[in-house]
């Protein structure tokens, strides 16, 4: 399938489906309220059906109001003539910091999760852009990131994410609205992601945050185990090795890396590392763990530029050495059960 039949089976097909079905939740919500007060006291966990029905239910609601909210903002810029200027993209950061903000509350009271910091709280971050390259591993946690760096420290994020994540509507709407680039960690032949990552990473302001998931994809022991095989297959037996000996990270891949160090020489790095919510992967993995009576905590270090190496080498144990401090830090803070 074409690029253009993919877009135009997620605009006009996948969009007006989450609205419609969305509609229909609400239509049907006295029958599934029953059926999900029935089903939790039968069910392992406290109130495990209505609590997942909830965020169900506030998830496609929050979608499908940011769907005919985009809409309005595309009318109003003139038909999307001025939908990428930057009136309208300072809009857009506010509408996802308000989304987040909203849903990430009512995520955090009704899965019982608390979060903390290691260090400082909220972080202290540099002055300037920065380039943030943050331990990937699941989707709550990315979620958790974007709404540190809005919320907390009013940044507008440029994200590099997996192409998968475009077939959610508002998430495809609001990123080719922003700076973004949806991109496959296993990209076909001639397709060149490092000079997009770099042409993403130019020109930042003040108020930019690069964001990039090095390892190119959520943690899991399959994943790590291709990784490593990758690297052996590539006759990068040392790499390889020292990939062995990370439990917690995959390898990271150098290539988006090195591109966004030399597109942003003047920026600072943000390391971020978070453990807690690992293995919520599916909607089965977030079945199973409720209420989570968890905790998540996150690491933020600074590093200065001038600490960085010039040396393209260099740059790559540098990296690599980082993700070898990273893996000893989630082992150091593994999740803590608040229940017990």
């Amino acid at each position: 399938m074409s690029r253009r039949a993919v877009w135009a089976v997620r605009r006009l097909l996948v969009a007006p489906a989450v609205i419609g079905l969305t509609v229909l939740l609400w239509v049907t919500m006295p029958a599934w309220l029953l059926v999900a007060a029935a089903l939790s006291p039968v069910l392992p966990g406290r109130w495990r059906a209505l609590r997942l029905l909830w965020l169900v239910l506030l998830y496609a609601t929050m979608e499908t109001l940011l769907l005919v909210v985009l809409l309005g903002l595309w009318l109003a810029s003139g038909f999307g003539w001025r939908i990428r200027s930057p009136y309208f993209a300072g809009i857009h950061y506010d509408l996802v910091q308000g989304t987040l903000i909203v849903f990430f509350r009512e995520a955090r009271r009704v899965l019982a999760l608390r979060i903390r910091t290691d260090g400082p709280h909220p972080p202290r971050v540099p002055d300037g852009p920065v380039l943030v390259m943050c331990r990937h591993a699941g989707p709550g946690d990315s979620f958790t990131l974007m709404y540190a760096l809005l919320h907390w420290y009013h940044r507008e994020p440029r994200v590099v994410l997996k192409n998968t994540l475009a077939w959610d509507p508002a998430i495809d709407v609001i990123l080719n609205r922003i700076p973004a680039r949806f991109i496959s960690p296993n990209p076909v032949a001639g397709e060149d992601l490092e000079s997009q990552i770099a042409t993403l990473a130019s020109g930042l302001d003040d108020n930019d945050a690069f964001v990039i998931f090095p390892e190119g994809g959520n943690f899991t022991p399959a994943r790590r185990d291709r990784g490593i095989a990758r690297l052996r297959k590539l006759g990068l037996e040392r790499m390889a090795v020292r990939a062995e000996e990370m439990t917690h990270v995959l390898a990271p891949r150098p290539g988006g890396v090195l591109a966004a160090l030399e597109a942003a020489p003047e920026a600072d790095v943000l390391m971020v590392a978070h453990t807690g919510l690992d293995h919520l992967l599916t909607v089965g993995d977030l079945w199973r763990e409720l209420p989570m009576d968890k905790q998540l905590t996150m690491r933020w270090w600074q590093v200065p530029r001038a600490e960085i190496p010039e040396d393209r080498e260099a740059r790559i144990e540098w990296l690599y050495g980082w993700w070898e401090r990273i893996d000893d830090w989630v082992e150091e803070h593994r999740p803590v059960d608040l229940a017990r």
